[in-house]
């Protein structure tokens, strides 16, 4: 009798703690469960964004890029990708190795899924080398530069916005990278005031270039 008691309540007391375990140790955890996230706000996920640099290498459907700043993409081509040299339109032959472009589309780490390459023109390509003064390249241990320039929104906080896609986060990029290129752009949010801040990253400066609504380049930190 005694054992069969004895039994019955450590199989009590397992099932109590499993029960326990689960609720304190859940299996998965979504990031849109998380607190303070929004949903298609959840800062992890892949979202529209774009990069400008030196095409290093081409295969049948992708091809490399290189940053101002030392960074590596891998583009991703996918059958609905657009492509055009300047305003004209182009195909995917047209990519070079060497050629100078900007690549739109769905970043996810270094890693860019393409909607639309732009092989960009001497005049144009030469413009943005030139605004690369101000980015300082990412270097390993070190901190990020503590500067701002321009206008920041007032009571901007980080984290804060909506993420945003398509055409207006394709447009907010392009401001970005014409003025500050090296970096990759990863997302493009819209502020409370109708401004965007497109989030740059592989850079030590600047993380943040905010941009009007009509798509100029106003402030960075």
């Amino acid at each position: 009798m005694f054992l069969r008691q004895l039994t019955r309540t450590i199989a009590i007391g397992a099932t109590a703690i499993a029960v326990v375990a689960a609720v304190a140790f859940p299996a998965t955890i979504s990031a849109q469960g998380m607190p303070g996230s929004r949903g298609s706000n959840a800062r992890s996920v892949p979202a529209t964004g774009g990069v400008v640099g030196t095409v290093d290498s081409v295969s049948p459907s992708s091809f490399a890029v290189s940053t101002s700043a030392g960074q590596k993409v891998i583009v991703n081509e996918v059958s609905s990708t657009e492509y055009r040299r300047g305003t004209s339109s182009t195909s995917a032959s047209a990519i070079s190795k060497g050629d100078s472009v900007l690549v739109l589309g769905i970043v996810n780490g270094p890693t860019i899924t393409t909607s639309h390459v732009i092989v960009q023109t001497a005049d144009k390509g030469g413009s943005a080398t030139s605004s690369a003064q101000g980015v300082v390249p990412f270097q390993r241990g070190a901190p990020s530069a503590a500067k701002q320039v321009g206008q920041i929104p007032a009571n901007y906080s980080q984290g804060s916005g909506t993420i945003v896609s398509g055409t207006e986060a394709n447009k907010a990029t392009e401001a970005a990278l014409a003025s500050y290129p090296g970096g990759v752009v990863d997302r493009v949010v819209e502020l409370s005031n109708g401004e965007y801040e497109v989030h740059n990253i592989g850079v030590n400066w600047p993380h943040h270039i905010f941009v009007t609504h009509d798509f100029k380049v106003v402030g960075a930190f």
